[in-house]
């Protein structure tokens, strides 16, 4: 106990051994859909479906067991749902490269991500950000997963008319889902420890126990790696059409990760009080080395998850509540069978939870600066609505600068500001 309360600091930040697992398996249980979803999507590129299966895992395992380790921040990795969907059908299927030129453009991006995470320019540019910004893009992330939770429930659903419109909620899923919603907010309301497991855990038994859902096994061997493990072609995504592609996967990882990493760390009240996240070299350089092996393994981009705000809400503070996450991404590789077998469901609740306490950001924001207060209310809006928290860091970006500057108050812009907004600027005009 001493040792693992010296790496990790448990006392310091008033948690404990049991907490912290508890939390990691509450991460594992909301990540654990990416399992499924990632090789699915990198599987329309025509990459096999159970060798990516084993190269989500091991990014997924190493990424957040290193930032646990080393950063000492209970935020877990794996590859980013925007990123895979880039990945295969803008660069594979709409630009016609192949996946291995794919998946070196992934290295490539994830070597300069590295590079910039050794030097001080990123974490200067994440310290930056104006602190109304910090709490639109904190709320943002709620708002984000709240969409997601109920996309994934079937609560909303697309519709040519509106774009989205209300599913049937009173089928099977949705209800099921609004019931373990429910019983996470009362459980957690009265202060019992683990709600958000619990809510996962009674809403996937529904499942099993009904019949919806099925219940795929226990144990299984992992498949083979070999058809995309090291099968990246760094030599043709060198070539001079492949650079908008890595500087756009560079983009789409940085400001992923510091959105993330912002939100997240501001929820488990980790920033100091400068409103900056301390050891930050350290959290980026664990998630730009896990986008290097993800690539070498043979995924796309693995980025910090906003599902990490479901442990943190469970109480989880320290690294080792990453770390519990990252063993079981490896148990995932023999346990696939009972982990497939969670629905997205029964994820979904936790998720709309976990986005109703962030969207709490808000609340924090100084509502008397309309200069402040308009681009952090972009920011928010656009992540959900563009499905991309690095777009909706970029919109409020612009939107910052611009009233600043209109509003003749360009001084209140720090150097970084002016640079992030040109760097968004650019890319839509030219990417």
């Amino acid at each position: 106990m001493s040792l693992v309360n010296r790496l990790f600091k448990l006392e310091q930040h008033k948690t404990s051994i049991r907490v912290e697992a508890l939390s990691g398996l509450t991460t594992f249980l909301a990540m654990a859909y990416i399992t499924v979803v990632n090789p699915s999507i990198l599987a329309d590129a025509g990459m096999d479906f159970g060798a990516v299966f084993v190269a989500t895992c091991i990014a997924a395992a190493f990424g957040t067991i290193v930032m646990g380790l080393y950063a000492n921040y209970p935020i877990a990795q794996a590859p980013g749902m925007g990123q895979n969907a880039y990945f295969t059908f803008g660069v594979v299927l709409g630009m016609g490269h192949n996946w291995q030129t794919a998946l070196g453009a992934v290295f490539l991006s994830g070597v300069i991500f590295v590079a910039l995470s050794v030097l001080p320019v990123r974490e200067w540019l994440i310290n930056a950000i104006p602190r109304n910004l910090k709490l639109g893009i904190a709320a943002g992330i709620g708002l984000f997963l709240g969409f997601i939770a109920l996309k994934n429930a079937g609560i909303v659903i697309d519709s040519p008319a509106t774009l989205v419109t209300l599913g049937d909620i009173v089928s099977f899923e949705p209800l099921v889902c609004l019931a373990a919603f429910a019983l996470i907010a009362a459980l957690s309301a009265r202060k019992v420890r683990g709600a958000v497991v619990i809510g996962i855990l009674a809403a996937a038994l529904v499942g099993w126990l009904s019949g919806k859902v099925a219940f795929n096994g226990i144990i299984a061997m992992p498949p083979s790696p070999a058809p995309v493990l090291l099968q990246l072609d760094i030599a043709a995504a060198l070539q001079w059409s492949m650079v908008t592609v890595v500087l756009s996967m560079l983009l789409v990882d940085v400001f992923d990760t510091a959105g993330t990493l912002i939100g997240v760390a501001s929820r488990a009240e980790l920033l100091d009080e400068r409103g900056h996240l301390p050891r930050m070299r350290r959290a980026l350089m664990s998630d730009s080395a896990a986008t290097v092996v993800g690539s070498l393994a043979g995924t796309s981009s693995t980025t910090s998850y906003i599902e990490s705000a479901a442990g943190v809400e469970a109480g989880g503070r320290t690294g080792l509540t990453a770390v519990v996450c990252g063993l079981l991404f490896l148990a995932c590789l023999f346990l696939a069978p009972l982990a497939q077998s969670v629905p997205a469901y029964a994820t979904a609740a936790a998720l709309l939870f976990v986005a109703c306490l962030m969207s709490r950001a808000l609340a924090d924001i100084d509502w008397g600066d309309v200069t402040e207060s308009a681009p952090a209310v972009v920011a928010a809006l656009a992540m959900p609505l563009s499905f991309s928290i690095a777009e909706g860091i970029g919109l409020g970006f612009i939107c910052y600068v611009s009233i600043k500057l209109i509003s003749g108050r360009w001084a209140d812009c720090s150097l970084a500001a002016y640079v992030i907004a040109l760097i968004f600027a650019l890319k839509y005009a030219f990417l």
